[in-house]
């Protein structure tokens, strides 16, 4: 600060209208160089607009409104209590949810930081000087100043950034409700996979002690020299791969408990679903006849991509207006005196506008090129993320229409086999037949059985994608609209 005083000469009101006079011409000089400047340069700030993507022109299902297709708590449409309470387990307790939690108040706060380029900045020093020279006295000086700086945002840039860090919030708030709406998916799916693992491993140990059965009566008929040795090996092979597939499904449920307690904020290894039947607790909800008809205005993915093309656009808006002259005001002031007693006697100040203008200076343009072909790629995401979109919406009533049509002949599969079954025990107990082909007959229902529960977890899981595929029961969003009346 010391090296500030020699600056402080003006005492206060003095030469206060030569002062007013001269910073009158000195900004219509600026003025006029900004006019020139402008002319040689492109500061046409960008009006946004929506990137265009391909039109959908129909879907597999009819187009009608939201609201009558997806409530906002769609998972309930299930009618399982259990799974609503893992769903809200999850969502107060999933640790990437709070990070992206976290991330919107980073955003929120970033808003701030934003507009306080826009505000005076002031600094405030103090200080002293003590000199010995040989066969002189001892010297002291104590001063003290301040500073007050400001950089007058004219052409809007600073505020171009604060539009820009509050398209990312929205972002931001957008990435939190996709987490949301995948984090609910994950549950339901991962819920699912495990009750049909339970399923699973009930009809596969009725499978190995039919076909435990069956290598008894195979080895006494070998005994008896009815069928071969190799007959009896065969069927033990088959009690291994059995044996060996039922570890395989023990195993694959303990990792689906694994992932589930992960999603739900608990410790892996600690948390296990109870036993159950996956046809019994859950019930195939009736799918929704028609289809929104705003996809795009739904999907949180779509809606943070297309937040952060607007962001870009108000980046390369900032970018441009700050290649335009800029005007600071800098006050100074302070006082300095050999006693500490005589510092705040005597007081000096002064008043320095400036304008800078950016005649010459390449990375100032070369950070406009930066920002455009930074809203190039963002515009390129959003098309993806559109596609992906129609591509997700797609599959998912692909998969479901087919997953019933199978259902119809799957359940006519087990329909025919439980008669042939019925039909077969009455032939044993009348003597017609033996008891290896009641096993035989058993073995061929179980296994249709089984797909028929694999089908039924199958249909779970496209109505679960069919619904995120959708939005879940987000409400649609304008961005474009919301942008213009968040700034009002």
């Amino acid at each position: 600060m010391q090296a500030l005083l020699p600056l402080l000469r003006m005492k206060a009101g003095r030469g206060i209208g030569r002062r007013l006079a001269s910073l009158s011409r000195l900004a219509l000089y600026g003025a006029c160089c900004a006019t020139l400047l402008t002319a040689c340069i492109d500061v046409k700030v960008p009006t946004y607009q929506r990137p265009d993507t391909p039109e959908k022109t129909a879907y597999s299902k009819p187009v009608v409104a939201a609201s009558e297709t997806i409530q906002p708590d769609w998972w309930k449409q299930f009618h399982d209590p259990y799974l609503d309470s893992l769903v809200a387990r999850a969502i107060n307790s999933n640790f990437d949810i709070k990070v992206l939690a976290a991330r919107i108040q980073v955003a929120g706060a970033q808003i701030g930081e934003a507009r306080a380029g826009a505000l005076p900045t002031m600094d405030l020093g103090a200080g002293a000087s003590f000199e010995k020279t040989t066969g002189q006295a001892f010297s002291k000086q104590y001063n003290l100043a301040t500073q007050v700086n400001w950089d007058i945002d004219i052409w809007g840039a600073v505020e171009k950034g604060v539009q820009a860090q509050k398209a990312e919030f929205r972002a931001t708030e957008w990435d939190w409700r996709a987490a949301y709406l995948k984090l609910v998916a994950d549950v339901s799916t991962t819920y699912f996979q495990i009750l049909q693992f339970d399923d699973q491993i009930e009809q596969q140990n009725a499978t190995i002690k039919t076909n435990q059965q069956i290598l008894t009566i195979f080895e006494g008929m070998q005994k008896n020299g009815l069928v071969p040795k190799t007959q009896v090996l065969t069927q033990r092979a088959e009690l291994n791969r059995l044996t060996r597939e039922m570890l395989e499904l023990r195993r694959s449920r303990d990792l689906a408990d694994n992932a589930l307690a992960t999603l739900i904020g608990v410790p892996a290894g600690d948390f296990k679903v109870p036993d159950g039947h996956l046809q019994k607790r859950v019930q195939i909800p009736v799918v929704p006849q028609g289809l929104p008809s705003q996809l795009l205005a739904r999907r949180p993915d779509l809606i943070a991509a297309e937040y952060r093309v607007l962001e870009a656009y108000d980046l390369v808006g900032q970018a441009k207006l700050a290649q335009l002259p800029t005007i600071s005001l800098t006050g100074r002031g302070g006082s300095a005196s050999f006693q500490l007693t005589d510092l705040l006697k005597t007081f000096t100040f002064s008043f320095l506008p400036s304008i800078n203008i950016p005649i010459l200076d390449p990375s100032v343009r070369a950070h406009v090129k930066t920002t455009e072909a930074q809203t190039t790629v963002v515009e390129q995401q959003y098309r993806a993320t559109v596609m992906g979109a129609f591509e997700e919406v797609e599959n998912a009533l692909v998969n479901l229409d087919s997953h019933q049509k199978q259902r119809v002949e799957l359940q006519q599969e087990v329909d025919h086999l439980t008669i042939v079954a019925a039909q077969i025990d009455a032939q044993l107990k009348e003597g017609v037949i033996s008891q290896l082909q009641v096993f035989e007959t058993e073995r061929t229902l179980l296994a249709a059985q089984l797909a028929l529960l694999a089908n039924h977890q199958q249909m779970l899981s496209d109505t679960v994608t069919l619904y995120k595929a959708l939005g879940g029961g987000w409400p649609g969003v304008n961005v474009q609209k919301e942008s213009k009346e968040a700034l009002k």
